[in-house]
């Protein structure tokens, strides 16, 4: 029984439950469309700030660049990405050429900073510039699909990149003798794995609402009851 209870307690994936977003009175002017993609952009910026703490974690010269704490080094990049303000050391840049200067091999800011928040700007641009969605809101599929691949990129440099010293850019996973740390791996492969759904649900969105509508026309004059009296 101890060796069992051991076995459990040793388990990679946490127990848990689905938890969803709290209602409210802007769901009236939402599609379903709209609450995915509103969902789906929270759950990527919650996952772009647990692996901003996990690589300030594993690269604590970082955040001393941006704070005294780590702690408000966090706060500090969460607020800017959130009011939608710019990056200092990021020289004005946004989305796709901020990530490109944040991985370059002679950036000297606070690199975790720089990456989580152009990842997140570029994340939000393809999405139109904004982070909740509503009826008069479109959504470009090749735009998100893109976001998913410049993720992909972006993480592969990441790893690759060298600085003048020889190092990486930034420690994340780990693999040697003492054992498997992935995790940074699977975090950033959720946020691909949401952005490629949300992309394809968009394809089908148009195509979807045309049967919708045949489906009704259809049920509405052979699935109803008939008359007994």
């Amino acid at each position: 029984m101890c060796a069992v209870l051991a076995g459990c307690a040793a388990t990679p994936a946490p127990r848990g439950e689905v938890k969803g977003m709290s209602t409210s009175g802007k769901e009236m002017a939402q599609s379903d469309t709209n609450r995915i993609a509103t969902i789906g952009m929270r759950d990527n910026l919650e996952s772009l700030y647990l692996l901003m703490d996990k690589l300030y974690r594993r690269n604590p010269a970082e955040w001393k660049k941006t704070a005294a704490t780590r702690e408000e080094a966090i706060k500090r990049v969460r607020d800017a990405i959130e009011l939608r303000k710019p990056w200092p050391g990021l020289q004005g840049q946004r989305d796709i050429k901020a990530l490109s200067l944040a991985l370059t091999s002679d950036f000297s800011g606070d690199r975790v900073a720089a990456f989580i928040y152009a990842a997140s700007d570029m994340i939000i641009v393809a999405h139109g510039g904004k982070t909740e969605f509503f009826l008069i809101d479109s959504l470009d599929a090749q735009h998100l699909y893109n976001s998913a691949r410049n993720i992909e990129i972006a993480v592969w440099l990441m790893g690759s990149r060298r600085d003048a010293t020889g190092k990486v850019l930034l420690l994340s996973d780990d693999i040697s003798e003492n054992g498997r740390n992935l995790s940074f791996e699977r975090e950033f492969g959720k946020i691909v794995g949401r952005l490629d759904l949300l992309a394809a649900f968009v394809t089908e969105k148009y195509r979807r609402a045309g049967i919708t509508y045949v489906q009704s026309l259809v049920g509405g004059s052979f699935l109803q009851f008939l008359p007994v009296r």
